[in-house]
């Protein structure tokens, strides 16, 4: 699945989270869902496809391994600063990135082969179409069925984003606003 994917399936379960607990969705919680809905292609990807220090796109940060070591890590940092909330966002997302990355075709024909890469590195990745670098990944992208179906959930988590307040984006304003000293609305920006 691609970052867009990713980004729109778990901030959808977020949103009906929200919505069946009858709270708005929080700023800062949508922001470290997002990171965690990317950060496994975040490491897997560059370290793969970059720097050709893993053997595939989907390895280390893609391990159920790996996830049984951060999450528990994460969670224990949320807790000591006293926001559990982040925390279990940040597990959410990704937890959701890697049963986001189960190909529908292992779930239709329950093929286990292309499930490996939960297990990396005890069984070698799932074998798909090597790339020579991130760039090169995006400039040969192409919309089948699966693509288009992720453009759809794309489209459905911004309305729903919109309708939800577009929650993050103040949050974000105003860290870029700290870091650089600037108020745009001050300046009339």
């Amino acid at each position: 699945m691609w970052p867009w994917g990713h980004l729109a399936v778990v901030y959808l379960c977020y949103s009906l989270h929200c919505r069946r607990r009858d709270w708005p969705p929080r700023a800062l919680s949508v922001i470290v869902l997002a990171i965690g809905s990317q950060f496994p292609d975040l490491v897997d990807k560059p370290l793969a496809w970059t720097f050709d220090v893993l053997p595939g796109g989907r390895t280390l940060a893609h391990s159920v391994f790996v996830a049984a070591l951060l999450l528990p890590t994460v969670a224990l940092a949320a807790r000591r600063f006293d926001r559990r909330d982040l925390g279990t966002a940040f597990a959410v997302g990704h937890v959701s990135h890697l049963l986001a990355d189960i190909p529908p075709s292992a779930i239709l024909t329950a093929d286990a082969s292309e499930l490996t890469f939960l297990v990396w590195p005890l069984l070698p990745p799932s074998p798909y179409e090597s790339v020579d670098g991130i760039l090169a990944g995006f400039l040969r992208y192409s919309m089948g069925w699966y693509e288009w179906a992720q453009l759809g959930l794309v489209l459905i988590a911004l309305v729903v984003w919109y309708r939800d307040g577009l929650p993050g984006t103040g949050y974000a304003r105003d860290v870029v606003e700290r870091i650089t000293g600037r108020n745009d609305a001050r300046e009339g920006i």
